[in-house]
């Protein structure tokens, strides 16, 4: 008997070693998103921040990251404006490019210090969401390097030919000093150039990743709408990409508006002085000048794109959700409600032949393809279960979408397009306005 009564307690043993082992192994999986290691998506990142020595990570590192900025930032731009000879429209270049490298600095070392790379980059949250989102936005962090490249490479090499040409023509030390004088400082210059410049299209780069994140889960959003069947889901998903596009905007907004302002005023700043009297204009004089404002105004154009791009994206979902609920009304079928059941394959098959003939014969009209912000529903059908969820629970979804767009701000203003536009008109009624001062265009 003594067998007997202690046999009984030993399945309960086992039934709570099995329920306290799978919880713990679901909550180091799902951790797992947001544990960094040496070979890991961020391992690129990391080394490309290593050698821009922006890496915070301890005391020394730090140490070498400022006095590495305080250098190729500070100091080689004013040595080179002291010592060597003056050249036209130095100074707007120098203290443009310093500016614009010292606000990406101080934004991006922040960021870092603050949260954290995976962090910044929301690596720890990509566990909540899809596996196409999560390929897509691996794919996408392993190509930013790429479109980097594609904007300081072309900088690095028009700005060293117009070094070497200067250095060359000018000869700005005496006959008397060796070679490796001309070259060191050749080198120092250009090397300051590409810091400064790889150092503002970092952050804009940077900001176009997580844009570009936010894209991703959007359009996937979009085209499970009708899929969908509950409400509150949908209500969950779309409060957490509100909250994570806040987010974005609390830490980026102070970068896109310090950096309108600089490019803003080093742009008038230039066109001040090249339509001043007897101002000399030609590739040799004013060439610097020009790619220093084509890499602000690209970089600018960066930040400006993603936030609207994301905006207009995020704004759509009212479109679908009108669209979804008109949909679902229209198309309300009398079910047995103790057993409804879903309709017959051939009745489904009818209602999606006229929409597959149509959209066959209109394939070839130029006019009937989607736009650059339009999300993705072709595959929006309305389902059989949101045909049965309640008149008021759409109608209510719909109202909070409507009274509640998301988007990327700065200080309140939303970025789109109708911001956009006015800012262009802003900056075009200043630029004739200064034009009409030097050159008499009215």
């Amino acid at each position: 008997m003594a067998g007997d009564a202690a046999q009984p307690p030993s399945p309960p043993m086992e039934a709570e070693t099995v329920t306290t082992s799978v919880p713990l192994l679901r909550r180091r999986g799902s951790y797992q998103r947001s544990m960094s290691h040496a070979r890991d998506e961020l391992s690129s990142f990391r080394t490309c921040l290593r050698w821009m020595c922006v890496d915070h990570s301890d005391g020394g590192s730090a140490a070498a990251s400022w006095l590495v900025f305080a250098l190729l930032a500070v100091a080689v731009p004013v040595a080179s404006r002291v010592a060597l000879p003056r050249r036209a429209y130095d100074t707007q270049v120098q203290a443009s490019l310093t500016l614009s490298a010292a606000l990406a600095y101080l934004t991006l070392t922040s960021l870092i210090r603050r949260r954290g790379l995976r962090r910044l980059l929301y690596l720890d949250r990509l566990r909540h969401d899809s596996q196409d989102v999560r390929a897509g936005y691996i794919v996408q962090l392993a190509g930013s390097f790429r479109v980097l490249a594609c904007f300081v490479l072309p900088c690095f090499l028009a700005d060293a030919a117009y070094k070497v040409f200067w250095y060359c023509a000018n000869r700005p030390f005496p006959s008397s000093a060796p070679w490796w004088w001309l070259a060191a400082a050749c080198a120092l210059e250009v090397a300051s150039w590409m810091y400064r410049t790889a150092m503002f299209f970092m952050v804009c780069v940077l900001f176009r990743i997580i844009c570009y994140l936010q894209i991703l889960r959007m359009t996937g959003f979009a085209r499970d709408f009708g899929q969908c069947a509950d409400v509150a889901e949908v209500l969950r998903q779309h409060r957490r990409i509100r909250d994570q596009l806040r987010r974005i905007s609390h830490r980026y907004r102070r970068f896109i508006l310090y950096c309108l302002l600089l490019v803003t005023a080093s742009q008038f700043a230039a066109l001040l002085g090249a339509t001043r009297p007897h101002a000399q204009v030609n590739i040799a004089t004013a060439g610097e000048l020009a790619l220093c404002s084509l890499s602000l105004v690209a970089g600018l154009l960066i930040c400006l794109h993603s936030a609207a791009k994301i905006t207009h994206k995020t704004q759509a979902i009212t479109s679908i959700a009108a669209a979804w609920h008109a949909d679902a009304t229209i198309n309300t079928q009398d079910c047995d409600q103790e057993n409804p059941r879903p309709p017959g394959k051939a009745y489904l098959q009818q209602q999606q032949a006229p929409l597959c003939t149509s959209s066959g014969d209109e394939s070839d009209d130029d006019e009937t393809s989607p736009s650059e912000d339009s999300l993705d529903t072709s595959s929006k059908f309305t389902s059989f279960q949101a045909t049965h969820i309640s008149y008021q629970k759409r109608q209510a979804l719909v109202t909070y979408l409507e009274n509640n767009r998301a988007g990327i701000t700065v200080f309140g203003f939303v970025v789109d397009r109708t911001w956009l536009h006015a800012l262009f008109m802003i900056e075009f009624s200043l630029v004739m306005w200064l034009l009409g001062k030097t050159i008499g265009i009215s």
